[in-house]
């Protein structure tokens, strides 16, 4: 069984988020045509669904399930400015929908670093395009953390001038004139609030960027969710090992209820 297609793009559309910004998207068929579950993945800061280490993990992905991949606003061909994870939550709402569109029956979303932040602030929101499970890896449970060297070089790429016309021009990735000043519900807040659906968190004890206390934070945060900690993991998609992107595809496939 393949997704329906009928009026419906299956590969690389534009979509509208509900503020007005267009979206680069990509969808993955799964390998074997099983339309159970489409994992929505959102990326890290400054990368695209198009970054070699996005295609990575589409096809471990794709294996187990389809994938529908896309760029937050500000990054790769979307339009907009990147807010650092207040508005993009509008962005995965609109690709839940589209992955909904595409007949699969259940869709999880699948977050890293800054895409982690969005899922969790995503799935602790009232939606009409809920998903039906949740995985976090390497994700923040508070904004403006500055604990670690590399956090802040990240705030000053995010809240100086100076620092988001470096990025520009690095990366490509357009920030929002205010940096970092929106005070969305951090991710902790929002975790509180996915029960009863299903949460993983994932996180490494040698992230360079975030300490263990923010994967703690977010499970003691949300009730019934799942930790793991992974020895010798570092930060987000770039490092992911190929077991450890089966193993959370593997979880999903087992913990995403229906569509309610």
């Amino acid at each position: 069984m393949r997704p329906r297609d009928k009026g419906v793009p299956t590969r690389s559309p534009y979509l509208l988020t509900s503020d007005g910004v267009r979206l680069s998207a990509h969808h993955d068929p799964p390998d074997d045509g099983n339309t159970s579950l489409a994992v929505v993945v959102a990326h890290g800061f400054t990368l695209s669904w198009r970054a070699a280490a996005s295609r990575r993990i589409a096809r471990l992905i794709r294996s187990g399930a389809g994938v529908v991949s896309f760029d937050f606003r500000g990054h790769g061909a979307s339009g907009g400015h990147s807010t650092v994870g207040d508005r993009e939550v509008l962005d995965v709402d609109a690709v839940v929908a589209w992955a909904r569109l595409l007949g699969y029956r259940r869709v999880a979303t699948l977050g890293w670093s800054m895409g982690a932040s969005v899922v969790v602030r995503h799935a602790g929101l009232p939606s009409d395009h809920a998903p039906d499970a949740v995985a976090s890896v390497s994700g923040p449970s508070r904004w403006h953390y500055r604990g670690t060297p590399a956090m802040r070089r990240l705030h000053r790429g995010v809240v100086t001038r100076p620092g988001r016309a470096v990025v520009r021009h690095l990366f490509g990735t357009r920030i929002h004139g205010v940096g970092w000043d929106v005070e969305p519900d951090p991710p902790h807040v929002a975790a509180r609030r996915i029960a009863p659906t299903p949460f993983l968190v994932v996180h490494g004890d040698r992230d360079p960027f975030l300490p263990l206390e923010h994967a703690h934070q977010l499970h003691e945060s949300a009730p019934g969710s799942e930790l793991w900690v992974e020895e010798g993991f570092g930060h987000a998609e770039i490092v992911a090992s190929d077991d450890l992107v089966r193993r959370m595809v593997a979880w999903l496939n087992a913990s995403a209820i229906m569509p309610r």
